[in-house]
C-alpha cells in the first residue's frame, strides 16, 4: 500500500473518500454472514459483537478482530469488504461494536470515543479466550486510535493478547483531525453527516437519563467540537474537547507500543492533515508507517467503475499475517 494509486477516474480526496463508501464493491460472490453475540460489560451494559465464523476445513483458524470507526458498524463497507477477505483467508472474523452502535441504545450514561482503549482491551480479552493464538487486530478510523491506544497502554503485556495491530486511516492527533473536519468542504459534508446520526443518539441518551448533559447547547452543537465538548468529554471523565483530544491521542504515545503496529494514512485523507502524521521517529521501533499519496479517507478503491474496496483489507491483513 505504501504505492497505492488510485483509479484515474476517481480523483481527489473526497472522490476516494465518498463513492466506495457508497458505491464499490464490498465482496465477490456471497455477502459475510454474521451471527451476533450480546456481552454484557463490567458495568452492567452490553455490546454486540458479530462473528463471522472461519470455513469448515479451517483448522484452529487465527482471528481478524477489527473495530469500526465514528458513527460505523458491521454494515459498514470496510467491515465487510474485512470480513470477506479474513474468510477468504480460513480466519475466524470479529466486529465488536462501540456502544451504542449496533442498531439499539446502549443502557449505562455514555457512549464511546476515541481513546475507549479500556473497552478494546476488555473486547480484545473476551476473544482471546476462544482463540488459539494470539489475535490480529485492526482498526478504523476512530476504531484504530482506540487500538493503538490499547497497545500503547498495554505495552509488553499486549503481546499476550495480539500478535499484531494495525490502524486504518486513524486520526491519531484528534485535535488536528478534528479541526480539519470542522472547516470547508469536510464542514459541510462530512460533520453534517456524522452530527446526524450523533445529535439523535445522544438525545436519547439524555431521555434516559434527563439531565446528563445541557440539552440546549447540544442541539446548538454545530461541529464535532462542540458536540464532544457537550457531551463526549463529560460522560467520559474528560474536562473538555481540548483534555479529550490531548489524552485520547494515540500518537504522542507511539514509542510505547511493544507488539508489531501497522499505521496507514493516505496523504489526502479529508479527515487527517498529512501535516500531522507522524514520521518514522516519532514512531518507535515496533511501528510501521505506510503513508500513501491517494486513497482518502478509508477509500483506497481499485478497479474499473464502480471498483471494490478490497486492495486495502488484503494488504492489511498480509502485513498482520506476517509479523503476528
Amino acid at each position: 500500500m505504501r504505492g497505492y494509486r488510485a483509479p484515474a477516474w476517481l480523483p481527489g480526496g473526497h472522490a476516494q473518500t465518498i463513492w466506495p463508501a457508497l458505491y464499490s464493491r464490498r465482496f465477490t460472490g456471497q455477502a459475510p454472514r454474521f451471527a451476533r453475540e450480546r456481552w454484557t460489560t463490567p458495568d452492567g451494559d452490553f455490546v454486540d459483537v458479530d462473528i463471522c465464523a472461519a470455513p469448515a476445513n479451517a483448522h484452529k483458524p487465527r482471528w481478524l478482530v477489527v473495530f469500526h470507526g465514528l458513527e460505523g458498524s458491521s454494515k459498514s463497507q470496510y467491515i465487510q469488504a474485512f470480513a470477506h477477505v479474513a474468510h477468504s483467508a480460513g480466519l475466524a472474523f470479529a466486529a465488536p461494536h462501540f456502544r451504542g452502535c449496533s442498531g439499539e441504545l446502549n443502557l449505562a450514561p455514555r457512549a464511546y470515543h476515541s481513546g475507549d482503549f479500556q473497552e478494546v482491551g476488555w473486547i480484545l480479552a473476551r476473544l482471546r479466550e476462544r482463540a488459539t493464538a494470539p489475535l490480529l487486530a485492526a482498526g478504523v478510523s476512530l476504531g484504530g486510535n482506540a487500538l493503538l491506544r490499547w497497545a500503547e497502554e498495554a505495552g509488553h503485556s499486549a503481546s499476550a493478547i495480539a500478535a499484531a495491530v494495525a490502524a486504518v486511516c486513524s486520526p491519531i492527533d484528534l485535535a488536528a483531525g478534528g479541526h480539519a473536519i470542522g472547516r470547508g468542504l469536510s464542514r459541510q459534508v462530512y460533520t453534517r453527516m456524522f452530527l446526524r446520526s450523533m445529535k439523535p443518539r445522544a438525545l436519547a441518551k439524555w431521555c434516559q437519563y434527563p439531565g446528563l448533559f445541557d440539552r440546549d447547547r447540544l442541539i446548538a452543537a454545530r461541529d464535532l467540537y462542540e458536540f464532544d465538548d457537550v457531551f463526549t468529554a463529560p460522560l467520559h471523565g474528560f474536562k473538555n474537547t481540548e483534555d479529550y483530544w490531548a489524552r485520547g491521542s494515540a500518537k504522542p504515545h507511539l514509542h510505547r507500543i511493544r507488539i508489531p503496529a501497522l499505521l496507514l494514512n493516505a496523504c489526502n485523507d479529508p479527515f487527517v492533515p498529512a501535516w500531522c502524521l507522524p514520521a518514522d521517529h516519532e514512531a518507535g521501533q515496533h511501528v510501521t508507517l505506510w503513508q500513501p499519496a491517494q486513497g482518502g479517507h478509508v477509500g483506497f478503491p481499485a478497479g474499473a467503475p464502480p471498483g471494490h474496496v478490497l486492495t486495502m483489507p488484503q494488504a492489511v491483513l498480509a502485513w498482520l499475517r506476517e509479523h503476528g
